[in-house]
């Protein structure tokens, strides 16, 4: 039985625990190994655009869409709304760099505005109802959400500690709270590439993140965001291990067509 914690560690805290680095120096090697081959970097336009259509369609397919669906059915919304996320993230690089709560709401603007009411849209929910399609549980209550995002936000925007460290940790932090009443996990996913490309780690987006978390399986995810939400140590290392893996995953997913 996994319990939900009412705050997570600090992310200077997490950043200092030994596992964690460990994990995340080896996801930083396998990324760097992508950037610098020269293959890669002859191709770099082809190869982006092939990484954020692969990692929209593999985000959306974690929701349950059907990648082979009508364009206007649910599921056909859900994958277009997942690609525009995935486009637009890296846009919002400069805006991360000093108000990472404008990068987190303006993503859920975009993924979510073919399917929630305009006044849900940017808006953390108001009461326990949120889309859950990894069967994830455990749901934080509504009244934390806003404190929570704001200590994010803060923590973000003063840090200087490793890109992927900070990514996982936002990632973590916002699949835990599912702070929207729709498509947080796309805001989630997206926030990952947003925050890779923000701190140049792979600022060119070579790297297919949701592809990775797509390939380590559902189970997998669902049981590294339960470990994630315990806010102990052993949960989070262990959750920082399933992500680190899962961007080595994504790195070593990208290939020249």
């Amino acid at each position: 039985m996994y319990r939900w914690t009412m705050t997570t560690p600090p992310l200077e805290l997490v950043a200092g625990w030994g596992q964690v680095q460990q994990f995340t120096n080896a996801a930083r090697t396998d990324i760097d190994e992508v950037l610098w081959r020269r293959d890669i970097r002859a191709a770099s336009t082809q190869v982006a655009k092939s990484s954020i259509a692969r990692g929209g369609a593999d985000s959306a397919a974690l929701e349950g869409a059907d990648l082979v669906g009508v364009e206007q059915s649910p599921m056909g919304k859900v994958l277009a709304a997942s690609l525009a996320a995935t486009v637009e993230a890296p846009k919002f690089n400069d805006i991360w760099m000093r108000a990472p709560l404008q990068v987190i709401t303006g993503l859920h603007t975009l993924v979510a505005k073919e399917f929630l009411p305009r006044e849900q849209l940017a808006r953390p929910r108001l009461d326990q109802s949120a889309d859950d399609p990894l069967h994830i549980g455990g749901l934080p209550e509504h009244t934390e959400v806003p404190s929570a995002l704001m200590r994010l936000s803060q923590q973000c925007s003063a840090t200087k500690i490793p890109a992927v460290i900070e990514a996982g940790y936002v990632h973590g932090e916002i699949m835990r709270l599912r702070p929207f009443t729709w498509g947080s996990g796309l805001v989630a996913r997206a926030a990952v590439r947003t925050v890779l490309s923000a701190r140049s780690l792979d600022p060119s987006n070579f790297t297919i993140p949701e592809n990775g978390m797509f390939e380590s399986t559902r189970t997998a995810y669902v049981n590294a965001i339960r470990d994630f939400a315990t806010g102990t140590q052993e949960g989070i290392e262990s959750y920082f291990a399933w992500f680190s893996a899962s961007l080595g995953l994504g790195a070593r997913a990208v290939v020249l067509e």
